[in-house]
């Protein structure tokens, strides 16, 4: 009987120390990191990166904000440092390319883009890159509203034409750009041009009737994301009206729309005599119990 007891008590101690154990181990494990690196440059000026994180939590991507990154051009080392960059609440962080890797970036006309991560408590370290071409957009318009975008690759010393690029032309507005007729990219031809007809001419503008005119290239495996704008004077003028001492919806109290009041008043003037014909009739409910 002892030897069982003796058996059962070192069993149940074996089980415990084993599964304390796998806890441990499931405790010590960390997630997984997706690091996406993105290239932009607006009117062929300063580049800038964008580097999106995610991890992948029962079956679905979610954005992980607080990851700091590194960021290299080409290589990791001292030289080719671009610099330390934490994501947001989206996951996202940017950085301009700066002065300082001007020599590297002068070196050739592809490059790679690095984001490291060294990893923390709760995740594992991660790596992105992206390698894209130098390149270069234009922006043309005509006196009969033809919008036309160029498309040139740096090779060796010389801008070349490129074609078969597809090329975004619209109008910039405040939430998303609208293309400037139907058709939603246009492609680049042997000459590296790719042209469209101005197809919003009751689209409005700023005071003097002025548009900006936007031609882009949305996530190219080899050259990333261009853009570069134009102002043109194709839009209708705008004329502010101001309607400050007018009765609209949004002006002050004294100045509500005349429906406005008539409703309030009106659900005023129902509500109470709702009550004080209440009142009037317990006062003659009162009376004629007296009577009786």
């Amino acid at each position: 009987m002892k030897s069982l007891n003796k058996i059962l008590i070192g069993s149940l101690s074996i089980i415990l120390v084993l599964s304390s154990y796998n806890g441990f181990s499931q405790a010590a494990e960390k997630g997984d990191l997706n690091v996406a690196v993105n290239y932009f440059i607006t009117n062929n000026k300063v580049p800038q990166l964008m580097v999106k994180v995610n991890t992948k939590i029962n079956g679905k991507f979610l954005n992980v904000g607080g990851i700091n990154l590194k960021l290299f051009l080409d290589k990791d080392s001292t030289g080719t440092f671009i610099g330390n960059v934490i994501t947001n609440e989206k996951g996202e962080a940017t950085a301009y390319i700066p002065t300082s890797v001007k020599a590297e970036w002068a070196t050739s006309s592809k490059h790679t883009f690095l984001a490291t991560f060294d990893g923390n408590k709760k995740y594992a370290p991660a790596r992105g890159d992206l390698t894209v071409a130098k390149a270069k957009i234009l922006i043309d318009a005509t006196s009969d509203k033809t919008v036309t975008a160029s498309v040139f690759e740096m090779k060796d010393t010389t801008w070349t034409p490129v074609k078969g690029v597809d090329v975004v032309l619209a109008i910039r507005r405040m939430d998303a750009d609208l293309t400037i007729d139907e058709k939603p990219t246009f492609t680049t031809d042997s000459t590296g041009k790719a042209s469209g007809d101005f197809k919003r001419d009751s689209i409005p503008g700023d005071a003097r009737g002025n548009i900006t005119l936007v031609a882009k290239i949305v996530d190219n495996d080899q050259y990333g994301n261009l853009s570069i704008e134009k102002t043109v004077p194709w839009g209708n003028k705008f004329v502010p009206v101001n309607t400050f001492n007018e009765r609209t919806l949004f002006a002050t109290r004294n100045k509500a729309p005349v429906w406005i009041l008539f409703i309030a008043y009106s659900i005023a003037v129902s509500v109470w005599g709702v009550l004080i014909m209440l009142v009037f009739n317990l006062f003659r409910i009162k009376k004629l119990g007296r009577d009786v």
